[in-house]
């Protein structure tokens, strides 16, 4: 009588266990809260590669968090792009000026940008809910500059 239940167990199990490899692990379900946070608060996400290379860094994507700015005839249209060296920051363009607003971002952030579209940065989700919070909060100092 056992072993009908152990076989009906083992039978089930064998039948489940490639369900397993569709649940979330733990790295998915935290970077999934970071872009929950993000969006909830005004923020969007997308796959880029750092401005001006391709390099990929060896542990994982590079994901860009933006904040939108509201269109704007006024506006030109232009692209610039900073990078991090260690802990400062160089354009991309010969004579681009660094914004100020860049040193406040968290050390994660390994880029930023700016267009007529949009600003934002560069990295590569390392890190809690309270850097997205610290990278929302740069955004929108930055963004308010730039509509100006």
């Amino acid at each position: 009588m056992e072993l009908k239940y152990l076989l009906i167990v083992f039978v089930i199990a064998l039948a489940l266990a490639p369900l397993s490899h569709f649940v979330p692990s733990k790295r998915q379900r935290h970077i999934a809260r970071l872009r929950e946070y993000a969006a909830v608060h005004g923020l969007f996400v997308e796959f880029r590669s750092l401005p001006g290379t391709a390099r990929e860094r060896a542990d994982g994507h590079t994901i860009y968090y933006g904040k939108r700015l509201p269109a704007s005839r006024a506006r030109e249209a232009s692209h610039r792009a900073w990078l991090r060296d260690g802990s400062a920051w160089r354009a991309l363009e010969r004579r681009g000026e660094v914004p100020a607003v860049l040193h406040q971002f968290p050390p994660q952030i390994l880029a930023a940008s700016a267009d007529e579209h949009s600003c934002g940065v560069y990295w590569q989700e390392s890190g809690e809910v309270e850097i997205v919070e610290q990278i929302r909060q740069v955004l929108e100092a930055w963004s308010a500059q730039l509509r100006n």
